[in-house]
Formats: C-alpha cells, sequence, structure tokens
C-alpha cells in the first residue's frame, strides 16, 4: 500500500526538481494560505498580490527549504512576513476614532433586526467586522489558529513572537470576537 506524502516530502521533491509534487502540494494549501491571507488584509486585491508573492518566494526558496517544521507553517510565515512590511509600508487611512465611528454605522440596532436567526451571510459578515476590529496581531494569531489549525508554538514561530504573547493575542482576540458577535 503506497502512503500518500507529507507537504514536506512534497517540498523536498520539488526542490529536487519533481514539478508535479508542487502541483499537489499548491492544491493543498492554496486554500489555506488564501482565507488567511484574505482575512488579514480584508482587500482582494491586495490579497492576491500577498498570495502571488508568498508562492514566488517559496519557490526561489525551494532549495535552501529545510524541515524544521510543517510545510504550512513555513508557507504562513513568508505569507505573514510580507503582510507586516505591507502594513508598515501602508500610510493608515483613517485613525481610531474615525475607525470606530465607521463600525457603529455599519452596525444594526437590535430593535431594527428581526428576532430571527441571522443567515449565514449575516453572519460571516458580522465574523469578518469582527476580525477587522481587532488589531493585526490578534488577527493573524486568531486566524492562524482557527482557520490554519496552528498550536501556540506554531503561531509564535510564524510570527515571531514569545509564547506566552501569542496566547494573550489569542485570549484577547477571542475575547473582542464574542463580544462583537453578541452584541
Amino acid at each position: 500500500m503506497q502512503t500518500e506524502k507529507t507537504d514536506e516530502e512534497l517540498m523536498l521533491a520539488y526542490a529536487a526538481g519533481d514539478l508535479r509534487a508542487f502541483d499537489v502540494l499548491y492544491s493543498r494549501t492554496r486554500g489555506m494560505l488564501y482565507r488567511f491571507i484574505l482575512r488579514s488584509v480584508a482587500e482582494r486585491a491586495i490579497a492576491d498580490e500577498f498570495f502571488q508573492e508568498t508562492w514566488g518566494r517559496a519557490i526561489v526558496a525551494r532549495s535552501r527549504y529545510r524541515v524544521e517544521a510543517k510545510f504550512s507553517t513555513w508557507l504562513l510565515q513568508i505569507a505573514h512576513n510580507l503582510i507586516v512590511d505591507g502594513h508598515r509600508r501602508a500610510r493608515p487611512q483613517a485613525d481610531a476614532d474615525e475607525t470606530d465611528t465607521v463600525m457603529r454605522l455599519l452596525e444594526v440596532p437590535e430593535h431594527e433586526r428581526p428576532d430571527q436567526v441571522l443567515s449565514e451571510f449575516e453572519q460571516r459578515r458580522r465574523l469578518q467586522l469582527a476580525l477587522e476590529a481587532l488589531s493585526p496581531e490578534q488577527r493573524r494569531a486568531f486566524l492562524l489558529r482557527v482557520e490554519s489549525g496552528l498550536g501556540l508554538d506554531e503561531i509564535a514561530e510564524v510570527t515571531g513572537a514569545g509564547h506566552e504573547t501569542v496566547k494573550s493575542r489569542l485570549r484577547y482576540a477571542f475575547a473582542k470576537i464574542r463580544e462583537r458577535l453578541a452584541e
């Protein structure tokens, strides 16, 4: 019985010249990577650029790839670094007061909302707004945990933050999201 190769084995095979291995690896991880990037930047055009740049950097670095962590952790670390660099270069578009005002305008008052369960679309929209209200560090930690299924140590490795810092970011992120969704 032939076992399926791990992502790490596929990356090593790709580095050795097996282009089919890259196709399999890309198809396995592209959705996870794109969701992380899109939710981190919340603008599709920028997410598309970061997605392409992440894969470009992974391709260029293929010969230097070493199995020191899961492939997905390595790939997410590349994306994370690009996103952080992008945030550093971007000029802030609104200050905290302006952002709070816009967020309040987007919320639907309780008395105007029907007493029924929110549709799936509305729930996703409210979650997206709750994610946008988080600090970039909290949002990335939350997405790496929930969307990518990484543990605290892996998130710390991807983000370069300490274990306790990651724990704190996750605790605050979950609390803020619960609070926003309960409103």
